[in-house]
């Protein structure tokens, strides 16, 4: 890799619930750092289901992308490490449910998230925004903030209602605030291929999306469901599960497009492809001294 960094900025986003848009998140940022790249989470939804799927517990979040959007803490102070090495997060905290109405009079609001996340911009490959269910003032400041839009769906009628919304959104933005703005690409998650329903799905967005749409597709798996409450990304609670194989697919195809490799097999990187740690010293602790995961996880197929 090469010193002068280019970080690829994405916003999750699909104002429909339930879509697994956290789960695409967690799951493809993991992947990514897996691969040997810097990455961070930036955790935009009140919920903070991001940050507490990557093991970050909301009553323990000091300093939250609350507090750096009102302008209270840089991103620097409010980043942590995960138990993947080369994964960090912002995490959220319930707080940021006020957010909305906070920023309502505040200069700038749009562009509040933009400018935090260029200071620590240039430490990370990869950013990715986990948005909330809404086309609210925070999903508007993760989408002025990115360059680049995955929109993780699922392939039901409801689904292809809701879409709509979502792009024309995306034109406003574009025209108003960031003409940067594209939707990179669709993601169908939860699928059932059993199903007529998914497969009719499928040929009507691949006949309006082309090759925006994804090869790879998310299958439901329990798997998936289970991890998150362990704190773990399913590449570590499982890595042999469908959803790992499906998310590892992902992270590859995501990389090709983007005309990428993988920088796992780097010496530079080589801990990426060791273990989720990247000591026994960092294992044990995290940036602020609290309780990592007890030593190192091993799983396939990186170690």
């Amino acid at each position: 890799m090469a010193d002068a960094r280019t970080t690829r900025i994405f916003a999750i986003a699909n104002q429909k619930g339930g879509v697994a848009k956290t789960t695409t998140a967690i799951n493809l940022a993991a992947t990514l750092a897996l691969e040997g790249y810097q990455v961070l989470v930036v955790d935009c939804d009140p919920q903070a289901n991001a940050s507490s799927g990557l093991g970050i517990s909301r009553q323990g979040v000091e300093i939250s992308t609350y507090d750096v959007l009102l302008g209270e803490a840089s991103a620097s102070e409010a980043i942590q490490k995960t138990r993947v090495s080369g994964l960090r997060i912002l995490p959220s905290s319930r707080g940021l449910i006020g957010a909305n109405i906070e920023l309502i009079n505040m200069e700038g609001r749009e562009y509040r998230l933009k400018v935090a996340l260029e200071s620590v911009e240039a430490e990370f490959d990869f950013i990715l925004m986990d948005c909330p269910p809404a086309l609210d003032l925070l999903t508007l400041n993760a989408l002025v903030a990115t360059e680049y839009v995955l929109v993780p769906m699922q392939a039901e009628y409801f689904a292809l209602e809701g879409i709509t919304d979502l792009l024309n959104t995306i034109e406003r933005i574009q025209a108003a605030f960031n003409p940067r703005l594209k939707v990179e690409g669709v993601v169908l998650t939860m699928y059932d291929e059993r199903t007529n329903l998914a497969q009719q799905v499928t040929d009507n967005l691949r006949g309006y999306f082309g090759e925006d749409l994804y090869r790879t597709v998310i299958p439901r798996n329990i798997r998936l469901a289970e991890a998150p409450s362990h704190g773990l990304p399913v590449l570590l609670y499982d890595p042999r599960s469908r959803g790992a194989e499906a998310y590892r697919a992902l992270g590859k195809e995501l990389l090709k497009r983007m005309g990428l490799e993988s920088q796992a097999g780097n010496a530079k990187n080589a801990s990426h492809a060791k273990s989720v740690m990247g000591s026994e010293e960092s294992a044990d602790k995290d940036d602020k001294g609290n309780p990592g995961p007890a030593g190192k996880v091993r799983f396939w197929p990186y170690g």
